[in-house]
């Protein structure tokens, strides 16, 4: 049985009605006329689209386009989905059964670790030294290893702290996995939006037969109204698995979501480049924000992705605050209890246009209370 999913409960709450979103995870969205005009036939071929079933796995040309993200697979090694959490559910109930024990980087998108739990399987949660920059420890992984481990579960730019591991300690994250014989899953969702591209980190599927990358259309590339997300591993049987899964699921993708899915992966670069100037320009106002309120928040730069892990020096807890602020003044902060990672932080996010006004907002409650 799964429990609620808390992180969406709190957004299903407060999404649609609260005024300044200062914790969204997404880049800032196209319009569907912004994102037809990267390609000056698309229009004609949208009203042309024909409204039927399209291949199970996702088309041919669709997962060419996402293999091209990777080095070392092929379009065969994809498997498209309704979204990345789909892509999610299909693997662990592919991939897990009870007694099994899973290693998750932690704190995390609930499902990481909450499927497995309904499976009935053994978990350790692997967090980051937050004096460190929410630098992982290796040795802790060694260690943490079973004869019944099946899976490490990373996330990778992380959410929600920002933290972008080197390139060294994947690859021994990777030699870990490979000597195990056990799969390396990545949720990969906020790669591409890294600060400094020179650290960005390969996908891994590309690195281990075993390894599965995730991804898709809704954070770095601003599309989160266009469904379609994918698994991708060169461990063809747990794909058929997948695969038969996913008939159970949502069968196909819409031939709508898989159009601009194209459109959007042929653009990639643009659409990166946009959403990189956004959430630079954006970090330059949290970096000052955080800075001139150092008393009450102790802030870590992120160094990619959409999201950053602040920590509330208050003693009443992020859960109360958050709150508080929510219902005076109509700025949304996620609670780190959303994430079920205590109650000393909450996470914004600062991939969207809006984040001046939402920061200030937070500002001017600030400093009325004090």
């Amino acid at each position: 049985m799964l429990s609620p999913f808390k992180l969406e409960r709190y957004f299903a709450r407060y999404e649609f009605t609260a005024p300044f979103l200062l914790c969204a995870s997404d880049c800032e969205a196209l319009t569907l006329d912004e994102l037809l005009r990267l390609e000056p036939a698309a229009e004609v071929d949208w009203r042309a689209l024909r409204l039927g079933y399209v291949e199970a796995a996702g088309s041919r040309g669709l997962r060419e386009s996402v293999a091209a993200l990777f080095e070392g697979v092929g379009p065969d090694d994809v498997l498209l989905h309704a979204g990345s959490s789909e892509a999610i559910y299909a693997f662990m109930q592919s991939a897990l059964k009870p007694g099994d024990h899973v290693i998750v980087h932690h704190p995390c998108y609930q499902s990481h670790y909450e499927i497995a739990k309904s499976i009935g399987c053994e978990l350790t949660l692997w967090g980051g030294d937050e004096r460190r920059g929410w630098e992982l420890d290796i040795e802790f992984l060694r260690e943490a290893i079973q004869t019944n481990t099946r899976a490490i579960m990373l996330t990778a730019p992380h959410n929600p702290t920002g933290y972008l591991m080197s390139r060294a300690l994947l690859d021994e994250i990777v030699s870990i996995a490979r000597s195990a014989e056990i799969y390396l899953f990545c949720d990969e969702i906020f790669r591409f939006i890294e600060q400094d591209v020179t650290q960005r980190l390969p996908g891994v599927a590309g690195l281990y037969d075993r390894a599965v990358s995730v991804g898709g259309l809704s954070k770095t590339f601003g599309l989160p109204g266009v469904r379609v997300g994918w698994a991708v591993t060169r461990d063809r049987e747990l794909l058929a698995k997948m695969m038969r899964l996913k008939d159970y699921l949502s069968l196909c993708n819409g031939a709508t979501d898989e159009f601009l899915a194209g459109v959007a992966l042929r653009h990639r670069t643009e659409l990166h480049r946009r959403n990189l100037e956004i959430i630079v320009e954006n970090l330059r106002l949290v970096d000052a924000f955080f800075e001139r309120r150092a008393d009450i928040f102790a802030w870590r730069r992120p160094q990619a992705g959409t999201v950053g892990l602040v920590r509330y020096l208050a003693p009443e807890g992020t859960a109360a605050f958050c709150d508080r602020v929510v219902r005076t003044c109509g700025v949304l902060l996620l609670p780190s209890a959303e994430l079920e990672f205590g109650d000393s932080h909450f996470r914004i996010g600062f991939g969207r246009r809006d984040l001046p006004i939402c920061l200030s907002q937070l500002d001017l409650y600030l400093d009325g209370r004090e």
